[in-house]
């Protein structure tokens, strides 16, 4: 897929989200739209995956884990785009008996998730098992993983952290929503993180930025970490500067949007912004 299909699709996603939120009036419409891009290039252009046969192991090709599950807007939008599921049943979102919950769940069975997400901090603890998994089988494909900042206060991260700097887990890429922004403020209000880079450098993980609201520097980025550090003894960390809310200028930059649904008049507007470029659903 071309840069430009890429963007298309990263559009049309956005929508998804807008219209997904307001339907049901609840969700997470201020990260989803932030990672989009990434969540994007990751499924159409990075990862080998199949969705046409999926698995619960994931032998033979790479894996995503999405650990701040509150974000499953987009992930359901970009895993109905790339063919785990009918592209009709994102009309469900948050339903009663509805496969797509506000936070992934697996005894549903939908295609394409491998682990309930939502009870932060625990993501990288499974996907560092993964990872750990395919290099003693000898599989070479990737596992990739996605954590709000403000995610990093729980510290169990910080013990999966070292885990995988100690067992040199180097086909793991983690990335990092760093936002700024998470439920009650500023992360760094209301639980200062940073330097992150410093952070993770000195756990013995090699350590990649890039603007996660920049479609050609994400790809760039992502192909970087998979062609320049698998075989180097380290696990991979990318921080993703992205803007919550990224491409509906009323949501952009404030905690406000973390977890709220749109009006009527506001999906208006965020429509207008957002044009259809593949098809609503």
């Amino acid at each position: 897929m071309d840069l430009q299909h890429l963007q298309d699709t990263a559009t049309q996603v956005r929508r998804d989200i807008v219209r997904m939120v307001h339907a049901c009036q609840s969700g997470h419409p201020g990260g989803s739209l932030g990672c989009t891009d990434f969540l994007v290039a990751l499924y159409f252009k990075i990862m080998k995956h199949d969705p046409r046969h999926f698995t619960m192991d994931g032998k033979g090709e790479d894996l995503f884990f999405l650990s701040n599950g509150h974000i499953s807007p987009v992930f359901y939008s970009v895993l109905a785009r790339s063919g785990y599921f009918p592209l009709a049943e994102l009309a469900t979102f948050r339903q009663i008996n509805s496969r797509l919950q506000g936070h992934p769940t697996t005894h549903e069975g939908l295609p394409g998730v491998r682990i309930a997400s939502g009870s932060l901090g625990q993501g990288l603890s499974v996907a560092s098992g993964a990872a750990l998994t395919k290099k003693l089988n000898r599989d070479s494909h990737f596992v990739f993983s996605l954590h709000g900042d403000g995610e990093l206060q729980e510290g169990q991260n910080w013990e999966a952290i070292l885990f995988a700097a100690h067992h040199k887990i180097d086909n793991l890429i983690a990335t990092i929503d760093v936002n700024g922004q998470q439920i009650d403020g500023s992360t760094a209000n209301v639980m200062n993180i940073a330097p992150l880079k410093e952070k993770f450098i000195a756990f013995g993980w090699d350590v990649l930025e890039m603007d996660g609201n920049n479609m050609a520097e994400v790809v760039a980025t992502l192909e970087k970490a998979k062609s320049e550090h698998l075989g180097k003894g380290k696990p991979v960390c990318i921080l993703m500067n992205t803007i919550m809310g990224k491409g509906v200028d009323f949501m952009e930059g404030t905690h406000e949007w973390h977890g709220i649904a749109p009006n009527d008049k506001q999906l208006e507007l965020a429509e207008a912004q957002l044009k259809e470029t593949l098809g609503d659903y």
